[in-house]
């Protein structure tokens, strides 16, 4: 394709990897977060995109009067890899970018930092795809995951250790992502209650959507709620996880789940320190069910990128809290914040392989050291080995 798309949440390390990756060297860079480079790009463009050498832009969607430009320079020339643009925002979903660049185009995600990256086991082959196309038990025992990954989350400077203060630097993202981010990329009136509307999804994270309640809790009226989710979605701090059903044409009137893309930012946002399990805390499940999404995520999109995330529930009867969807193949999954479990745990496992003939694997995701077998096409998984 001759331009590529990489999009990501601010701080996931777009910039550093456009300076520092080697194949990228030789190109053009301009980061559109300088004003005058950013003026140049709304009143001359040919000037930053002509010529012979390919051409990086970051922070792209600081400037989207230069999509038609880029749009009329691919019609000219359409050198694969001509244009690599970057950004901490999904232009597919920003109302003010008319130009899709359909069919010139191909679009990635950067997550955040997934825990076999953190593991440095990053070009390993992972546990998932062959697990998928062949389940089966494994004898190795596994390291559970600790509850500090969990509270850390993937955000490449709290993950590896490069602030002596978490705390701080996640307040710093807050303040930094309302007050430049969030004013760039829409006209947002009110701060204060775009700052609750964030901070009630954090709260919300690894629950079902349910907007008239989210907007009755934040003071607003559901429209302005919507609003508000569709930018945090744009700008990548939340993801929602679409229902999962036979027809897919129902799956669009079905509540989506919401996660935020870190479990990280989650925890600090909703207020929790500790998930030692020996103190009651009530966001420990959500906040395990978010860190495992976003560890599925980050492998899927790097192992398995045809395949697709969702949550499914039957009438409040049933529900897991993930769905793995590759062409006409499923699995499910169930995380559960434990290394115990009981027959309950598995109802919605059962309920969704006796619905669902092309289910390789229902799978109980638990914080245990070994893999166990608990019945036809049912799999107790460390979360340790799933996201390996």
């Amino acid at each position: 394709m001759p331009v590529v798309v990489l999009s990501g949440a601010r701080q996931t390390g777009k910039s550093t990897l456009l300076l520092s990756e080697p194949a990228l060297r030789g190109r053009r860079y301009f980061t559109l977060d300088d004003p005058e480079v950013r003026e140049t790009a709304r009143r001359a463009p040919e000037a930053l995109l002509s010529g012979p050498e390919p051409v990086t832009i970051d922070e792209v969607q600081r400037c989207p009067e230069l999509m038609p430009a880029i749009k009329r320079e691919v019609d000219r020339d359409r050198r694969p890899g001509r244009f690599l643009l970057s950004g901490s925002a999904n232009l597919a979903l920003l109302e003010q970018v008319s130009e899709s660049l359909a069919g010139r185009a191909v679009y990635r995600e950067l997550h955040p930092l997934s825990p076999r990256e953190l593991a440095a086991e990053g070009h390993a082959a992972p546990f998932l795809p062959s697990f998928l196309e062949e389940p089966r038990l494994r004898a190795e025992e596994v390291t559970p995951p600790s509850s500090d990954a969990v509270l850390l989350g993937g955000m490449p400077t709290v993950a590896l250790g490069q602030t002596p203060a978490p705390d701080l630097w996640f307040e710093g993202y807050e303040s930094t992502y309302l007050e430049r981010d969030v004013r760039n990329l829409a006209r947002v009136d009110e701060l204060a209650l775009f700052r609750r509307v964030l901070r009630l999804c954090a709260l919300r994270t690894g629950r079902l959507l349910n907007i008239s309640e989210l907007a009755r809790d934040a003071g607003t009226s559901p429209a302005t709620a919507r609003r508000y989710l569709s930018l945090l979605e744009a700008s990548w701090v939340i993801r929602r996880l679409p229902a999962w059903r036979t027809n897919r044409t129902a799956r669009l009137v079905k509540s989506p789940k919401l996660h935020l893309v870190d479990s990280g930012l989650a925890a600090w946002m909703s207020g929790v320190q500790t998930l030692d399990p020996t103190r009651p805390e009530p966001m420990r499940g959500q906040l395990f069910e978010t860190w495992a999404t976003q560890g599925l995520a980050s492998l899927l999109a790097a192992w398995l990128p045809r395949a697709r995330l969702h949550h499914w529930s039957v009438q409040g009867r049933y529900e897991v809290d993930l769905v793995i969807e590759l062409g006409r193949t499923t699995a499910a999954v169930e995380v559960k914040a434990g290394s115990r479990w009981t027959d309950r745990d598995l109802r919605g496992l059962r309920a969704f392989a006796d619905r669902s003939p092309d289910c390789v694997a229902g799978i109980l995701a638990t914080t245990g050291t070994r893999m166990a077998a608990l019945g036809e096409r049912l799999w107790a998984v460390p979360l340790s080995l799933l996201l390996s």
